[in-house]
């Protein structure tokens, strides 16, 4: 099928580069030239903006936004909207059984849920809210999807979903508008509180009462231990690359959006998350110490962000 795809930074180009793999045609468009110069050469077709974009596409058009949460997504919205048909019926199926048509917009970053359940009331369009799961080792294997909105809409996307995700079995439907971006902050949460558990525990190997090669306990334990996860296979690569005592990474935990959100949910809901909420606190209080030494597992916390997301790693002055 053929896919616009809005955003070619560094997921954004995952998902054209999988699905320019599995056979689908791609428009892509960014504000960055140099992006879009490197899209063509990869075999999609550049659009010099977005209004290019959607005439570039046949008259159903298939969008992928991959763009920061906030106002540029709202902006991009407001930029295709009058691009794009709405959908007609609008109830799930017409009184002959057809399912409806129109055009279908993906926003596959980390936008609130809240937003994204406006967003899904604003535009004629259909709109699939897309939690996206995997940092650029998505680029191999592929990502994990939580996908919100119409289900006719999703259906309609699955030849895409099949091809960005690591196959059928890594992407699912998980209700209606904005239940997407919810299930996938709630997925952020229990990240942090994963990465804190590692780094406690390798906190107290490395500051015990043994002399341990750490990178020799991640990798017995992710054969065939309870804990072996891909965040552990993440450690074991920290300790190889950095060292055992993780060298000049400094303790200073960035990010933290998607675990407030997290967080700010369970009070309204008044569900006890009190170990996603210290894991969290854990990295507000490592950008207030300033030192860059403070705690082995906030410095772990760090290194990991790079395995998993290749985010910047903060080192010691």
């Amino acid at each position: 099928m053929e896919l616009g795809v809005i955003g070619l930074g560094r997921m954004g180009r995952i998902v054209v580069d999988r699905c320019l793999d599995a056979g689908h045609d791609v428009v892509a468009f960014d504000i960055d030239a140099d992006a879009r110069t490197s899209a063509a050469d990869a075999g999609a077709t550049p659009a010099e903006s977005i209004p290019d974009l959607a005439a570039e596409l046949g008259d159903e058009k298939r969008i992928w936004l991959m763009v920061p949460a906030g106002d540029p997504v709202d902006a991009a919205l407001d930029e295709l909207a009058p691009e794009l048909d709405g959908v007609e019926p609008r109830s799930t199926e017409s009184a002959s059984g057809q399912r409806p048509r129109g055009d279908v917009v993906v926003d596959g970053g980390n936008s609130h849920f809240e937003d994204s359940t406006r967003r899904a009331g604003e535009y004629e369009f259909a709109y699939l809210d897309c939690g996206t799961s995997g940092g650029p080792a998505g680029a191999e294997l592929g990502f994990s999807l939580m996908v919100g909105g119409p289900e006719w809409a999703y259906d309609e996307l699955v030849p895409v979903f099949d091809a960005v995700a690591t196959g059928p079995d890594g992407h699912d439907r998980m209700g209606p508008a904005g239940s997407g971006h919810y299930v996938k902050m709630v997925h952020n949460g229990v990240e942090y509180a994963l990465m804190q558990a590692y780094g406690e525990g390798f906190e107290l190997l490395h500051e015990g009462r043994y002399d341990l090669d750490l990178e020799a306990v991640a990798n017995t334990w992710n054969n065939g231990a309870v804990i072996r996860s891909w965040l552990l296979e993440l450690c074991e690569e920290a300790f190889r690359e950095e060292g055992n005592d993780l060298g000049d990474v400094a303790d200073h935990v960035a990010g933290g959006s998607t675990g407030t959100w997290t967080v700010q949910e369970s009070l309204e809901q008044e569900v006890p998350l009190p170990i996603i909420y210290q894991a969290l606190a854990e990295r507000f209080d490592s950008r207030a110490s300033g030192d860059g030494e403070g705690r082995f597992a906030r410095r772990l916390a760090n290194r990991l962000r790079y395995g998993f997301g290749r985010h910047e790693v903060a080192r010691k002055e």
